[in-house]
């Protein structure tokens, strides 16, 4: 969170920065609030076995088991290899940033070599195991997440974890028309 107001001096047509007011809340959904949960939750449950994506060339259950996969690294980190010094220094430094920011993935971004899903999954096991990441992450709550050491991020704040998760959520969910 931080603030800044804009103030026009009366006698000047100067403005000067004081402090601005903005949350995170206002930006992104959270993630770890009960009906936020139950909107991605919706959403999932609207897809169907042969919802065609609107861009890119994941079929269906191969997205939801992709975004299965950022919610293994917290939950199941045994299925995925930590990345090294070097791979860490280079994610934390200038993939955190975007991945954590306000800021939506474009259409067609690349993916991260440990997301990719080849083959195909169950559809109705893949749906079953990111409804219940995303029941498990909202009933955790935000102060399980703050502070909490992220895969290949460092330790992360909770409104970060939010935001990770959300934009994960709502670009493939989008690419799926749901």
């Amino acid at each position: 969170m931080f603030l800044r107001f804009l103030k026009k001096d009366i006698n000047s047509s100067e403005k000067t920065n004081i402090f601005v007011f903005r949350t995170i809340k206002e930006i992104m959904e959270n993630v770890f609030e009960a009906q936020v949960a139950q909107n991605y939750i919706n959403r999932i449950n609207n897809l169907i076995e042969d919802t065609h994506g609107i861009w890119g060339k994941m079929m269906v259950d191969q997205m939801l088991a992709h975004c299965c996969v950022s919610y293994e690294m917290v939950y199941e980190p045994e299925k995925h290899k930590k990345p090294g010094t070097i791979a860490k220094f280079i994610l934390k430094n200038f993939v955190k940033p975007k991945v954590v920011s306000e800021k939506a993935y474009p259409r067609d971004s690349p993916t991260a070599p440990q997301f990719m899903v080849v083959g195909r999954r169950d559809f109705e096991e893949e749906k079953k195991r990111l409804i219940g990441f995303i029941q498990k992450t909202q009933q955790l709550g935000a102060e399980a997440f703050d502070g909490k050491e992220s895969f290949s991020f460092g330790k992360l704040k909770s409104h970060e974890w939010s935001n990770m998760f959300a934009k994960h959520l709502n670009h493939h969910l989008s690419q799926f028309g749901v």
